[in-house]
């Protein structure tokens, strides 16, 4: 019923009347204006929650964005520590009890923690050099004690146990006998092997433990000299620096060709991570970026020429480091490029898309067609799953899940096969899943975490989709992003780099072992070979020494 109906039947008199329905107008405002102040601070609870819940997780949870996480002990190793003396004090006890035979002592139970999965003793590599110790009974204890008969060997207990040499110098010594002529009076001697610093004092081995240290391993220079100050070898971080600058130098063409054979591939990923370079003169940092190109784990490269220079095939991962995050940088790397590029949603790849639109119409195009990393749609919902137990985000995740199960299904298939997979049972589910995003976006409020998730996903389903229409391209950026983890991990360690030289020569050298590590290539065996044969290395010839599969150091060698 209408208020200024039944107010007049309640009240006769106009000025009541009047009053009433102004008091009334008032309270509609404010319940108006709480209402608005409700729903924005159901809003801001909700971001803050999500927030909260993602720092958590990076913070103490596993980085696995699996469904159902079981959150682990920050002090997980220290628990185990404290576990294992406690055993051994407890064993140490007993031990005296019975020697001395002293009274028992109360049996204490040792804590224990729940046993991981793949947890317990794990079988020795094959592949390792075996250092066989047989332990013989004395000759004397040979016979048998109660009837002095020979024992007879009836079998053997062989058990194994993982040991591992440090960092262990050695001394390379090269004696060249010089041989003269008497009539001649010529000499004649061995020549010497052409390498990177004439007369320098350190083998190719050494370069390479210096080198891997310092970017594989991500351990400052200051810490090897330490290490090698452990064994009473003087390596000064200057001279280290010395070695790293010019064998920096020298690998840098395997860097160029590596980036022109990516630029051959159709489809490449793409993603960039922040870090630290000290500003000269000011003591102070700025923000540089290294930039991340790698092909795509699904593309076939093209089968060399049978008559034509070694295979030089194979997944290739390049770093471009760069002052800045300008769009313009991942625009003069892929200047030339056509095909097909993985990318987040960060607008500085933007505009590389819109420039291939307008230079297909010259006489020599440009074509770059975005994709969509369904990792990053997935990972809003996995957030909000987690802060808030979210019911449509759970359903968003189940389908995202489908898809990748197809994937899972088709990952060592021949492309053509995947692609008839895709379109016979991603394309419906891909359907399918948009028009539910839809239809559950109009019931959903703006402003929420869940609206943002929902508006990300259509906002960039053109390119999320994309993949489903080919048996070669990804479904997500996850590539790369592995490939920069490593770095992302390991600039706690070195915290910045020095220079923007220094930054670019990092970026040359994490180029090479990051495709070695694709390639499963051992890094420290694959360069110390390098280092050997570069120097007099024809560069016609130069695609025999990249870090691809074929090469002859294995990562298990």
């Amino acid at each position: 019923m209408d208020f200024a109906v039944l107010l007049a039947q309640l009240s006769p008199d106009t000025d009541v009347r009047a009053w009433a329905a102004e008091q009334f107008e008032v309270m509609q405002k404010q319940l108006t204006q709480r209402s608005v102040e409700l729903h924005a601070a159901k809003l801001k609870i909700e971001a803050i929650t999500l927030e909260i819940a993602h720092l958590r997780r990076m913070r103490f949870a596993s980085t696995s964005e699996s469904i159902g996480l079981r959150h682990y002990d920050l002090f997980d190793e220290t628990v185990g520590a404290d576990v294992a003396a406690l055993e051994a004090e407890i064993d140490g006890l007993m031990a005296y009890e019975a020697a001395s035979g002293a009274a028992a002592l109360p049996h204490v139970a040792a804590p224990t923690v729940p046993k991981r999965k793949g947890a317990g003793r794990q079988t020795l590599p094959a592949h390792l050099p075996r250092i066989e110790h047989r332990h013989d009974l004395p000759e004397a204890a040979c016979n048998c004690g109660a009837c002095g008969t020979p024992l007879i060997v009836i079998s053997e207990d062989v058990s194994e146990q993982l040991d591992v040499t440090p960092a262990k110098f050695f001394v390379h010594r090269h004696i060249r006998p010089q041989y003269a002529c008497r009539s001649c009076e010529t000499i004649k001697a061995a020549p010497v092997p052409a390498a990177v610093i004439d007369g320098g004092m350190a083998a190719p081995g050494l370069i390479s433990w210096v080198i891997t240290s310092k970017f594989a391993d991500h351990l400052p220079l200051y810490r090897l000299e330490q290490i090698a100050a452990r064994q009473n070898v003087a390596l000064a971080r200057s001279t280290l620096a010395v070695w790293v600058g010019r064998y920096g130098v020298a690998l840098q063409p395997l860097v160029d060709r590596l980036r022109a054979l990516l630029k051959q591939r159709a489809v490449l990923h793409a993603d960039e991570t922040p870090v630290q370079q000290l500003a000269p003169g000011k003591g102070k940092t700025q923000r540089a970026y290294l930039w991340a190109y790698g092909s795509s784990a699904l593309e076939i490269p093209d089968p060399p020429d049978p008559g034509g220079p070694a295979a030089a095939s194979g997944p290739i991962v390049v770093f471009d480091y760069q002052t800045g995050r300008s769009g313009s940088h991942p625009r003069a790397f892929l200047h030339g490029w056509s095909g097909h590029l993985m990318v987040d949603d960060y607008v500085g790849y933007k505009k590389l898309f819109s420039e291939s639109e307008r230079s297909s119409m010259c006489a020599h195009p440009s074509r770059v067609i975005e994709l969509g990393c369904m990792a990053h749609a997935r990972r809003k919902y996995f957030e909000l799953h987690a802060a808030t137990g979210s019911p449509i985000a759970l359903e968003a995740l189940n389908r995202i899940a489908g898809l990748y199960a197809i994937e899972q299904r088709a990952r060592s298939w021949p492309v053509d096969d995947r692609q008839v997979l895709r379109q016979r049972e991603a394309v419906p589910l891909l359907e399918a899943m948009k028009a539910w995003l839809v239809e559950t976006r109009g019931r959903t409020a703006n402003g929420g975490a869940l609206a943002k998730a929902i508006d990300y996903s259509l906002r960039r389903w053109e390119a999320l989709s994309r993949y489903a229409q080919s048996g070669d391209l990804p479904i997500d950026n996850n590539t790369i992003e592995n490939a920069i983890r490593p770095i992302a991990i390991g600039k706690k360690n070195w915290l910045f780099t020095g220079s923007e030289r220094a930054g670019k020569r990092a970026a040359a050298i994490q180029s090479l072992f990051a495709t070695a590590k694709r390639n499963q290539l051992n890094p420290a065996a694959w360069l110390t070979d390098v280092i050997e044969k570069l120097p007099a290395w024809p560069n016609s010839r130069i695609d025999e020494l990249l870090p691809f599969a074929d090469y002859r150091f294995s990562a298990t060698r």
